[in-house]
């Protein structure tokens, strides 16, 4: 099946208002009024969001380094690969470096961009950007203020398994464990680009 975006037309919906609900510190909630396809109209609630990325982080011996950090809409500590979201105008590959150097301490020599996700397509334009990295030198993290976390690391086997069992919630992470699984296997190619040692 060849998937043609030209062919989607009697799928779109098209956006005849819209009003802001909730204008916050990080999120913007709006809702629009759009004309479906068969020429009804609905309504449409949803978050606006700067989008992020991730980053999957490998040591030189081939673990990953993962992070765990208390989630408060969820209650819990999460396991997560490290990710950070786009301040205005920044390109996602500086995003991500500036993110693996606060939040884990890391600076890496290649990086290659893997895929764009959208985690919660029904109430938010949020896209996540993953990014590999590899040729990591230790420089010591620089949290944010008000920012708490561990900084850990895991065989691609560990992280597949705590994937596997549960102990992995966080849907960009999940989806960063199939790219982890068919790169570490040989399957799927990545292209590296060397950069320029960060100061």
């Amino acid at each position: 099946m060849t998937l043609d975006p030209h062919e989607d037309i009697h799928l779109r919906e098209h956006t005849q208002a819209r009003e802001e609900l909730l204008k916050g510190h990080f999120l913007h909630v709006v809702r629009e009024t759009v004309r479906l396809p068969d020429g009804g109209s609905a309504t449409r609630e949803y978050v606006l969001h700067p989008g992020a990325v991730a980053i999957v982080a490998l040591l030189d011996d081939g673990r990953l380094v993962l992070e765990r950090q208390y989630r408060h809409p969820t209650a819990k500590v999460m396991i997560e690969i490290p990710a950070g979201k786009l301040d205005a105008g920044e390109e996602p590959l500086a995003c991500a470096q500036r993110e693996l150097l606060e939040e884990t301490g890391y600076v890496a020599r290649e990086w290659a961009f893997a895929f764009t996700m959208y985690p919660t397509v029904a109430y938010s334009d949020e896209a996540i950007h993953i990014w590999f990295a590899r040729g990591l030198e230790h420089r010591g993290a620089q949290l944010d203020e008000g920012e708490f976390l561990d900084v850990i690391a895991a065989t691609p086997e560990e992280f597949l398994q705590w994937c596997r069992d549960g102990r992995v919630q966080d849907s960009k992470t999940l989806a960063s464990a199939i790219w982890v699984q068919n790169v570490t296997a040989g399957a799927w190619k990545l292209d590296w680009q060397p950069l320029p040692s960060q100061a």
